[in-house]
């Protein structure tokens, strides 16, 4: 770009490091120091910030007043800002001690981009080597100079996002404070968004390191909006199981969980739940996928749009890649595992933002309320299904053992409703199952329909004025029931 620029007729202006590795290219450089007349000082920190570099950028060329200033104090022209910043976010993300990304924010950097894109008419900015080859063919067009303006300016506005974002969380207070910066670097391009008429793209923020953001594809064909929907609500939801445990989503709602002997077991029981449902879901395995468990996906009758898993070894990949029909477009995603700490989540209403920690459950002490006392198994089971219903659509019902999800009621507009479709979907095993809530029953009659289908087992967070009823109920009944004191609601 430099030797271009200067074939072109321009000078070079440049600081240390950079005017030193130009040189050694062979081209003719001017030292910033020298141009200002000012040496760089305090370890570098300062070296750009100076009316003779500034002044250069700013001044309006086509401004009689500003040509005068620039004349009367000595000043030249600068027609091309070129700028890599440090790298700050590479710095935080290494895991680097505090002074040292201290160091790695960039001030001049900016401040010369953001004047250069202020000043875009006269000016050119350059933040990305991408678009170098264009800048060269277009470098006096006012409609790229414009477009490269705007990058600059989200560039920079990220640039500090991160910034911001790093030293607020450092002074360890509230994360929810009275401006929200969010910087995201575009991932994916993707074809469409929910459906084939909305727009959509992948965006990673810079500085996690966990969740489907960050997963790796190892096969298939490209992802889409709805496949990194569903995957991400399987792969919490799988994080929140024992290792070897499988989880099959649809539409955002898990429709089959299991822990097996093996990860292939795993989902054979995983998919038995709802077989129906499995048919074109996402897959996730808390743990490697290996021979076994491609085999068990790679069966007739199976059809997967996502698998994702911690790894996956070459065997269980090569079975993908030399099935007939879906198995060559089955995007295989390897994926670290969420923490299991509160993260801020966004999300996006009509003109504006909600923000709110992730739902991570506190662990309370749950209180047993009804007169009998749950079974050991019957307690597993409740403890398996509590991990399950957090990551079901409002209203929640998920019933099923202490291994296998048996039956899902999700998004109802009335618990009752939630109940009839879990009992309904469970089959003839409902006489093993327990069942969990996400939220309080405001009547008893989620408990009778339950009762009726044979359910002996019932976990909910409590809190409803009628819960007095509701454990008379259970108690009439014979049904052991547990309150956690944790609401789950996901809209």
């Amino acid at each position: 770009m430099a030797r271009a620029l200067s074939a072109d007729g321009l000078g070079l202006l440049s600081t240390g490091g950079t005017a030193r590795a130009l040189r050694e290219a062979g081209l003719e450089v001017r030292d910033v120091a020298e141009h200002t007349g000012f040496p760089e000082i305090m370890d570098g920190r300062v070296k750009t910030l100076h009316p003779r570099i500034h002044g250069g950028l700013l001044a309006i060329r086509s401004n009689e007043g500003h040509m005068a200033a620039m004349a009367s104090h000595g000043l030249e022209p600068i027609d091309v800002v070129v700028v890599n910043l440090y790298p700050f976010e590479e710095t935080v993300r290494s895991g680097a001690d505090f002074e040292t990304c201290i160091e790695n924010i960039d001030i001049g950097g900016p401040s010369m981009v953001r004047a250069a894109a202020k000043n875009h008419g006269d000016v050119l900015v350059l933040v990305d080597p991408a678009d170098y080859e264009e800048a060269l063919q277009r470098r006096e067009d006012p409609e790229f100079r414009r477009r490269m303006a705007a990058k600059a300016f989200r560039h920079t506005a990220y640039y500090d996002s991160m910034v911001a974002r790093y030293l607020t969380a450092k002074t360890g207070g509230n994360p929810y404070q009275e401006t929200l910066t969010v910087g995201g670097r575009r991932a994916l391009a993707l074809r469409y968004g929910e459906n084939p008429h909305q727009t959509g793209a992948l965006y990673t923020d810079p500085l996690a390191h966990h969740g489907i953001a960050r997963s790796i594809q190892l096969w298939g064909k490209e992802l889409s909006y709805n496949n990194l929907l569903d995957a991400d609500a399987a792969w919490e939801l799988a994080a929140d199981l024992p290792r070897g445990a499988c989880v099959v989503v649809k539409h955002g709602n898990p429709c089959g969980a299991a822990v097996g002997e093996d990860l292939g077991a795993s989902y054979r029981l995983a998919r038995e739940a709802d077989p129906v449902s499995a048919f074109g879901g996402i897959a996730a395995f808390h743990g490697e996928v290996d021979t076994f468990a491609a085999e068990a996906m790679a069966e007739k009758g199976n059809f997967l749009e996502v698998v994702i898993a911690t790894s996956f070894t070459q065997e269980a990949q090569a079975i993908f890649a030399n099935r007939a029909g879906w198995g060559q477009n089955v995007r295989l995603l390897a994926a670290p595992l969420p923490r299991p700490v509160a993260e801020p989540m966004v999300r996006a209403i009509r003109g504006g933002w909600l923000v709110q920690d992730s739902d991570e459950d506190p662990g309370t002490d749950w209180r047993i309320v009804t007169q009998r006392q749950p079974t050991p198994d019957e307690l597993a089971a409740m403890r398996f299904l509590w991990s399950i219903v957090q990551h079901v659509k409002s209203n929640a019902i998920v019933v099923g053992t202490g291994r296998q999800l048996l039956g899902t009621g999700a998004g109802q507009m009335n618990r009752v409703q939630s109940v009839r479709l879990a009992i309904e979907q469970a089959g003839e095993r409902v006489g093993e199952c327990a069942l969990a809530s996400d939220a309080f029953f405001p009547f008893p009659d989620s408990v009778l329909t339950a009762q009726a289908a044979g359910i002996r087992a019932i976990v909910q967070p409590g809190g409803s004025k009628k819960d007095e009823e509701v454990i008379a109920a259970a108690d009439a009944a014979g049904i052991a029931m547990a309150f956690t004191g944790v609401r789950h609601f996901r809209h």
